[in-house]
């Protein structure tokens, strides 16, 4: 006969019904467990598949002219569906110009942008609206505290869709003016866009005093405000 210690187990009915409940709670949370270890996984998956369709997503360019790039650059970006915004050079005589060559008239290109932006979400013409609403269409010289060739504004556009839709928003304006004003702003078949130097990139967010105080002295939201063209443009 053994005899019985302090250490041993000791079975009653209460113990074996408890370690039946115990038992049945750890392969409760188990399950549990594993479950949402199925859901997390399942989530990755779609996260990774919806990540791959949206990357995937054809996307379109537009190029406008509107003076100073920094400033277009900066509205552009405001806007739902436009990915990204590159100031540069389009429409001159010469590949490759820098910011100097420009500046002193001799390539002939005006200081533009390169808007990429996703068509699921906005359209060419909404864009178009957003460019209308930017610029002073009655100044040919230049635009607002920046006049000189280079800083003429223009629509670039790169097959007939964008030149009929481009020549529409024109004329409703010319209409709704009675031609008492004349429009300058050209529309333009697309040539190549060359990217302006590293510095102008983003320009307004990497020196945002500068910037506002340059965008202030110039006046282009004051008279942005008295021209008001979207009243013009739209409805």
């Amino acid at each position: 006969m053994r005899k019985a210690t302090g250490f041993e187990e000791i079975s009653t009915p209460q113990s074996n019904g408890l370690t039946r409940q115990l038992g049945s709670k750890c392969v409760k949370i188990r399950n549990f467990y594993s479950v949402k270890k199925i859901f997390g996984q399942i989530f990755v998956v779609f996260a990774v598949i919806s990540s791959s369709a949206q990357s995937t997503e054809p996307l379109e360019t537009a190029i406008f002219a509107g003076g100073c790039f920094w400033c277009m650059e900066e509205a552009f970006e405001q806007i739902e569906g436009v990915v990204k915004v590159e100031s540069g050079y389009t429409g001159g005589i010469i590949e490759n110009p820098s910011y100097d060559m420009v500046s002193q008239g001799k390539t002939k290109h005006l200081e533009a942008i390169r808007v990429t932006y996703n068509p699921m979400i906005i359209q060419y013409e909404n864009l178009l609206g957003g460019f209308w609403d930017n610029v002073d269409p009655f100044d040919g010289e230049g635009q607002f505290c920046d006049q000189g060739e280079h800083y003429r504004s223009a629509v670039f556009y790169g097959d007939e869709k964008e030149r009929k839709a481009a020549v529409k928003t024109k004329e409703a304006l010319k209409r709704k003016l009675a031609s008492r004003v004349q429009i300058h702003t050209m529309i333009l078949p697309r040539k190549k866009f060359y990217p302006a130097e590293e510095y102008h990139q983003d320009y307004y967010k990497k020196n945002p005093y500068r910037y506002n105080y340059y965008k202030f002295r110039c006046g282009r939201s004051q008279r942005l405000k008295e021209i008001k063209i979207s009243s013009f443009t739209r409805g």
